[in-house]
């Protein structure tokens, strides 16, 4: 796997570990970094995106925890997860909390829970019931960043991207049952929100049933590491802090 050190210059500095969300890659956390000279920065491209495409398809769940892991190594780390990457992060906090010192979700994927709107979840199990997997990524970069933005891209970077379709299908699965039980995270978490639908509903919600400190992001999108780096950075900021 692709993984990429930050700002280590100083070992008295406490470390976080971004872990992107599905059809995204390291790189988009490039200006959150740049803001994040005091803290220790650890980037990583997930099996099956980016630089890592190219891995072992990861099999489950399972897979992306032991990833997380070996880039942690023997230290201990606040780890940041964007979207449906949040199952790895808790999933991690979880099963080794001596190594996770906190967690920091920003508008976590749960559509098994109760009060997850049935149209949200619908287009979850879409994705993840998809029989073209190439095609649902095309159709994921399109409704995130435009068909502009889709069509300015070369045609290797297109095959790329459609080649990650098979590790979004799986983030998409991953959420469609309870992967864990919420009740054995046992260390501090901050969830973080903005502007966007269903999350400006269910975070909060999530939030208050985990006991959770939150982190709002006015008019922020569910990308707000790309629309709003420097918010963004203090998300991961207040999350180092809850340790």
């Amino acid at each position: 796997m692709a993984s990429t050190e930050h700002h280590f210059d100083r070992p008295d500095r406490p470390i976080v570990v971004l872990v992107h969300g599905a059809m995204d890659r390291s790189r988009s956390f490039r200006r959150v970094v740049d803001s994040l000279t005091d803290l220790r920065v650890v980037t990583y491209d997930r099996r099956g995106y980016g630089e890592s495409v190219d891995a072992a398809p990861a099999s489950g769940l399972g897979d992306h925890l032991s990833d997380l892991l070996e880039v942690i190594g023997d230290r201990r780390a606040t780890v940041v997860a964007h979207s449906a990457a949040s199952h790895i992060a808790v999933l991690a906090a979880i099963e080794h909390p001596d190594r996770i010192a906190s967690l920091g979700l920003w508008e976590p994927v749960a559509p098994w829970m109760d009060f997850w709107p049935e149209r949200a979840r619908q287009s979850v199990a879409r994705i993840a019931a998809a029989p073209d997997p190439g095609d649902v990524a095309e159709r994921g970069v399109i409704a995130m960043a435009g068909e502009q933005a889709w069509n300015r891209l070369s045609e290797a970077a297109r095959q790329q991207r459609r080649a990650e379709g098979a590790a979004f299908v799986l983030d998409m699965e991953s959420g469609m049952s309870p992967p864990y039980d919420w009740a054995n995270v046992r260390v501090p978490c901050v969830i973080g929100y903005g502007a966007s639908w269903p999350h400006v509903e269910t975070s909060p919600r999530l939030a208050q049933a985990l006991a959770c400190s939150t982190f709002t992001i006015d008019q922020a999108s569910h990308v707000a590491h790309l629309t709003h780096p420097a918010e963004f950075a203090e998300f991961v900021r207040r999350a180092v802090a809850a340790a």
